[in-house]
């Protein structure tokens, strides 16, 4: 299958990545308007953060939360590289390099070698058939049906 144009995916099914069923029935999330992919875009207000400011084990795993947020920054995002104190990689979206100058300040146990992201999406575009909102019941059903298949 080819890469999706919006939200960059080759498997239209495979977010929710952790708890799939749950994040789908509590979750906004961003409906891909391109192949109907479903993409946690919640808002956290504990910790102020949606999911793609969370670190991911993998550039592949960042790339499936990408679109969202480019989406909710309105521009292209990059996904950096980023090492713990132990040499742990971890990745993780930053909207431009002047955000990921600034959590490499507050964050002096991480570094980013490169300082230019491993991936990016340009140039940003909206797409008309886009949605944000949480799912039905029904629409929970039928996508947990279809990744299945």
């Amino acid at each position: 299958m080819p890469r999706c144009q919006e939200c960059y995916s080759e498997n239209s099914r495979i977010t929710p990545l952790l708890k799939p069923r749950g994040c789908l029935q509590n979750h906004t999330q961003y409906i891909c308007g391109t192949c109907g992919r479903c993409i946690c875009i919640e808002h956290d207000p504990v910790r102020n953060l949606q999911r793609w400011n969370f670190p991911f084990k993998s550039a592949e795993i960042a790339a499936l939360y990408l679109r969202t947020a480019d989406y909710t920054s309105k521009k292209p995002c990059g996904i950096y590289e980023l090492k713990s104190g132990t040499g742990r990689a971890s990745y993780k979206i930053f909207e431009d390099a002047e955000s990921l100058r600034l959590y490499l300040q507050k964050n002096r146990d991480k570094t980013c070698k490169r300082m230019v992201p491993v991936y990016t999406a340009e140039p940003y575009r909206e797409y008309p058939h886009t949605r944000i909102r949480k799912l039905t019941a029904g629409e929970v059903e039928h996508y947990m049906a279809e990744r299945k298949e």
